[in-house]
Order: structure tokens, then sequence, then C-alpha cells
């Protein structure tokens, strides 16, 4: 950060203000909605009825916006909260197996200050990262609609717009890809032809490079099919990108 002369703020310092304070605005909104009843009544039913081994914790239960530096150059979509992750913590891929390697890999590559996450206040922070969720509420059997995610939709283009220093988008899985691309249509960037999801799949929309992941869920690092390297890789592929920008 450049520091302003004569006790004022630089440029760089009031852009960084700016964008913090509109991102927690748009926080407060995000934590605010009950656009869909499916989903608040999912959520609101985890938090009250809970599972055994957080019995004595507190949920979250509401919707969650996206967590990381404001001023950052890479942009990290997943999915939605898991049930008893995010909805419990109150972070998006907080306390849960998904999260925890995520969390891990962002440290191997410098973009995160330690390893492990798991709650919101436990003093993680994230350099030059953002992450975000395409969906904010936990969704039942980690599905939700085709108008559930619509609905949820203008939350991540209006994150997108306000984090103007990304350069780099780290979708996670097939849906973080089409969010990814959906947004990005919707700043006016469009993709023609539109690009294939892959595992290692690059893309360039606009001003945004894309870097494709397999999503960290259990059902993907359980079986082999992301490891913690190739997620490295990946990561270190998008600081690479924006370091060359």
């Amino acid at each position: 950060m450049v520091s302003g002369k004569a006790g004022g703020q630089s440029g760089t310092d009031r852009g960084s203000v700016a964008r913090a304070t509109a991102l927690a605005e748009l926080s407060e909104e995000i934590v605010a909605c009950r656009r869909c009843p499916r989903l608040v009544e999912w959520r609101e039913r985890v938090a009250r009825d809970k599972v055994a081994r957080f019995r004595g914790e507190p949920y979250w239960g509401r919707p969650l916006p996206g967590f990381g530096d404001p001023d950052a150059r890479i942009l990290i979509i997943g999915l939605a909260p898991a049930a008893h992750g995010g909805n419990r913590t109150g972070r998006v891929f907080t306390g849960d197996a998904s999260g925890d390697f995520l969390w891990a890999a962002l440290h191997a590559v410098g973009l995160a200050d330690r390893p492990s996450s798991r709650r919101a206040n436990d003093g993680l922070t994230l350099s030059d990262a953002y992450v975000a969720a395409a969906v904010r509420c936990a969704p039942p059997g980690n599905k939700p609609t085709t108008d559930e995610r619509d609905a949820c939709a203008p939350f991540l283009v209006r994150e997108l717009a306000l984090l103007d220093r990304v350069r780099v988008i780290v979708p996670l899985g097939r849906f973080g890809w089409d969010a990814a691309l959906r947004a990005t249509a919707a700043l006016g960037h469009v993709a023609r032809p539109r690009p294939a999801f892959g595992h290692a799949a690059e893309a360039c929309v606009g001003p945004y490079g894309l870097v494709g992941s397999y999503h960290p869920s259990q059902q993907n690092t359980f079986t082999g099919r992301l490891t913690a390297t190739m997620l490295i890789d990946v990561l270190a592929r998008a600081r690479g990108l924006v370091g060359a920008a």
C-alpha cells in the first residue's frame, strides 16, 4: 500500500478504502437476502436442528458474502456453502473438508497466511485473493435449482464489478465455471465460442483470464480426481498470470 503525503491518502489508499466499504455494504445486503424460500427454509432448519458433532455450537444460518482481500487480483468462485461448513461458521469454505483442502493450497502458494480456517473470526487473511460462491445459501443435497442460481447471480456480478483489480478468475468445478462466464457476460464480456470447462482449462474473457479447477469436494479429493498438487498448480498458475499482467 502506498502512503499519502502530509497525512493524506494516495489514490491507491482511497481506492482500497472505497472498495472495502462498497464490498461491506454489499455483504450486508447478501446476508439479509430471503429471495429463495426453499433455501431459506433449509439453511434455517439445518441451523436449528444441527448435527450431533456441532450440537453445542451456534450456527450462522444465513447467506454468505465473499471473503478476502478487497484489492485482490484473483477471484475464486465455488458452488455454495456447505450445510455444516459455511452455513455453520459464517465464512465461505470454512469448517469443512473442502475448505481445509482449499485453504491449504492457498497457503502453499502464498495467498493465505495460514493453511486452515475453522471459524469466521479465527484471524485468517488472504492476500491478493478473494473467495466467493455462485449461490450464497446452503442448498439441499448441494444442488441449487436453476431459479435459485439465477436469483443469486446478481450478487456475484456486483462483487466482481467492485473487485475492479481482479484479472484472473479461478472457478472451482463446472458450476463455478458457468457462474464466472455468466458474471463476466453480465459485465459486457462474452466469450465466443463458449470455453469448455476442464481442470487447468484456460480462457480469456475480456480483461479476465479464467483458470479452471475441479471442485475440492470430498467426492473429488477422496477419489484422487483432484489432488493437493493439482489444486496448488492451478493457483500457482493464477498467481503467475497476475504477476505477468
